[in-house]
């Protein structure tokens, strides 16, 4: 029986296509653990396609093709360098498959329809829709210093977007509920338009038109930064974790 039962076990491979990448929670950002603990070099190492934020929430991030953007206070997209650091981020080897073609929709139906389509509330994808939206809302987090406040004190001090008819990637992680605090339970979402002059942290949107394209996977690797003294030494017993970053991230969650 054990041999059987060997046979069926897939051999983890870091690199795979089945694989999520994470630096870091957002759990350690609720108590304003903001300090750069990696960097996009190293990020690039475990995918070519991802999102994060950088040391002291400094902007929204999205990557594409290996290519790594950063979308700040004033709405526009600049490519960052490998030095650059994170407190968190999401990558992966990017294999989307075609799932279907959307008109005319808003962002939580969308969501909606996208979960319904892949059967998998309790499972990690990501999602890519490219296409033009009729509306979309964004946000970027005004850079912070230290000593760093609370995620919850620095959500109001972000700069809100707004564009109409714009052409672009939306690109995001759909979270199990079961992992709220290592991420945020539901879509994480943040765009970039095609000609690289807005972006940001998706607050709402509708789809014009659009093709959907998303990824499953079945591993997560969580690589957290032991190294660093503030997090070693946080006790995370004394953070609403969960109420924080519902409160913060805007409540995506399908449940």
């Amino acid at each position: 029986m054990t041999q059987s039962l060997a046979k069926n076990i897939h051999p983890i491979t870091e690199h795979g296509a089945n694989v999520l990448y994470q630096h870091g929670t957002l759990a350690l950002l609720v108590p304003g653990l903001l300090e750069g603990t990696t960097t996009i070099g190293e990020l690039l190492k475990h995918g070519d396609t991802g999102i994060g934020t950088g040391e002291g929430l400094d902007g929204e991030l999205i990557i594409l093709n290996g290519v790594a953007y950063k979308v700040g206070q004033s709405g526009v997209a600049e490519q960052v360098p490998d030095d650059f650091t994170m407190p968190f981020a999401n990558s992966h080897r990017a294999a989307f498959q075609y799932q279907c073609e959307r008109n005319d929709i808003g962002l939580e139906e969308l969501n909606d329809r996208i979960v319904e389509a892949n059967g998998r509330a309790n499972t990690f994808f990501s999602v890519k829709v490219h296409g033009t939206f009729s509306f979309m809302k964004t946000r970027a987090v005004i850079k912070q210093q230290a000593p760093y406040p609370t995620l919850l004190e620095v959500a109001d001090r972000q700069a809100i977007f707004l564009r109409h008819d714009v052409t672009g990637t939306m690109l995001g992680y759909f979270s199990p509920v079961m992992f709220h605090g290592a991420a945020v339970a539901g879509f994480h979402e943040h765009f970039l338009s095609d000609d690289h002059t807005f972006g940001g942290h998706v607050l709402d949107a509708v789809l014009g038109h659009g093709e959907i394209y998303s990824q499953v996977f079945d591993t997560l690797v969580t690589h957290l930064p032991v190294d660093d003294p503030g997090y070693r030494n946080h006790d995370f017993s004394q953070d609403n974790i969960a109420e924080a970053i519902t409160s913060a991230e805007g409540d995506t969650r399908t449940d």
